[in-house]
């Protein structure tokens, strides 16, 4: 399967960034995009103010080489969530590590993607809206451009529909859609494999429309078994669709399932199910690029403990630190620190303090003790409990693990990228 080509930055670091823009210094002069690493900035040395997202570059590297290695060894690929960092550098990371395309949820994000050269696309939603609809079709007039989207119902494809004698495709490059299989109760989805096919046909019989395969997103459901149910019907409903020769000879065949929580379970279904040609077995998942240090690091270890698939050297670690500084400590048992709602995730979870460092005494930094947790944000605060033994004090600086990366990295119109001494490597431009 041919890899997609670099994305092209050169104008992404040509970008002036506004000085106005969270993470650069008082009164920074203007500074474009790709000459922040070039600042020899530290964020121990006091640089920079805090709070500040900054993401450890060789974590980083290690968790986007782990995923390379585990899906090649376990005949699978990955199309990850784009929108989970919204940020050109790492698509293009992922893409060096052979992804087989980038996954978004609008067409804005679309448009980003459009806009450095992402050459496959997943929209992991069906378009609604002529705005929406219209804006991928002409999407298809790239040359070299492939976009899949989402429909679980005829009327969706109806709009679909629409959309194409609107804007007619080129030849050969129709709108390829996957149809959502989707569980009671949950988002968006086909709720039986009756309707899942009935779409399946509609789509095949409209033109400037493409049947490209089935997906689900496993990721709200409780548990992995659970997990396995949905990710069996797609399995099933492509054999169905083979069966019937929905599919065209000189198109992919997909399945695709996306989160992060249980990708392990998605290979293994997939891998478990025969078809009568050869699929493209798709995982979407996002998270594990930065990881987390919560609700991702827990399904990981399960993931580490029961899976049958082929597990490559290493393991994914947590590369997204936001860090603050300790403010106060105006009563016994409790600091308050400079990091707040608008800085971090919590949807999945209060941040965890990972270490911890004072300027001008210690050579770095230093695990936090045993009994200090955030129990709760305000805007721009948060309140840590802390036993009576707590070495911190005001003007301490404290790196806080996350829950959740979309809900951090959504918070910044920049991170850093810092090497394993907190130096600043690079600016991580995003785009929501």
């Amino acid at each position: 399967m041919p890899f997609l080509p670099r994305l092209d930055l050169a104008s992404l670091a040509d970008q002036p960034l506004d000085p106005l823009t969270k993470g650069l210094p008082f009164d920074a002069e203007p500074l474009k995009v790709g000459e922040v690493g070039k600042q020899g900035w530290s964020v121990l040395a006091g640089d920079l103010p805090l709070p500040l997202a900054v993401i450890r570059e060789d974590v980083l590297r290690a968790n986007s080489a782990w995923m390379r290695d585990f899906t090649a060894a376990n005949d699978l690929v990955i199309a990850p969530h784009g929108k989970t960092t919204m940020s050109p550098v790492l698509f293009d990371l992922q893409v060096a590590d052979g992804a087989w395309g980038i996954t978004v949820a609008t067409v804005q994000q679309l448009q980003v993607c459009l806009r450095f050269g992402v050459g496959r696309v997943i929209i992991a939603n069906q378009p609604i809206g002529q705005q929406a609809i219209d804006a991928c079709f002409r999407a298809l007039h790239v040359p070299g451009f492939e976009l899949y989207c989402l429909a679980d119902g005829a009327d969706g494809v109806a709009m679909l529909a629409d959309g194409a004698r609107r804007n007619p495709p080129p030849v050969g490059n129709p709108l390829r859609v996957l149809v959502e299989m989707g569980f009671v109760g949950g988002r968006a989805g086909a709720r039986s494999r009756d309707t899942a096919m009935d779409v399946a046909r509609k789509v095949v019989a409209t033109d400037g429309l493409a049947l490209g395969g089935f997906e689900c997103f496993e990721g709200l459901l409780p548990t992995p078994e659970a997990a396995d149910g949905l990710i069996d019907d797609v399995a099933a409903l492509a054999q169905m669709a083979l069966a019937e020769g929905l599919f065209a000879a000189d198109h992919p065949v997909v399945v695709s399932a996306g989160g992060t929580a249980f990708f392990d379970r998605v290979g293994e279904r997939f891998n478990a199910t025969s078809f009568s040609r050869p699929v493209v077995k798709v995982l979407r998942s996002g998270c594990y690029l930065t990881h987390d240090s919560i609700s991702y690091a827990a399904a990981y270890e399960r993931i580490l403990s029961e899976t049958t698939l082929k597990l490559p050297e290493g393991r994914l670690e947590a590369a997204l630190e936001v860090w603050a500084y300790v403010q106060s400590r105006p009563e016994d048992g409790r600091l308050i620190v400079t990091m707040g709602k608008r800085d971090i995730s919590f949807d999945a979870g209060m941040p965890v303090p990972l270490h911890w460092y004072r300027p001008g005494t210690m050579q770095a930094p230093e695990p936090v003790p045993a009994g200090h947790k955030i129990v709760a944000l305000n805007d721009q605060h948060g309140h840590m409990e802390v036993p009576a033994s707590s070495p911190l004090r005001p003007g301490d600086m404290v790196a806080f693990g996350i829950g959740h990366p979309c809900t951090t990295f959504d918070k910044w119109q920049m991170l850093l990228l810092v090497d394993a001494d907190y130096r600043v490597t690079e600016a991580l431009k995003t785009f929501f």
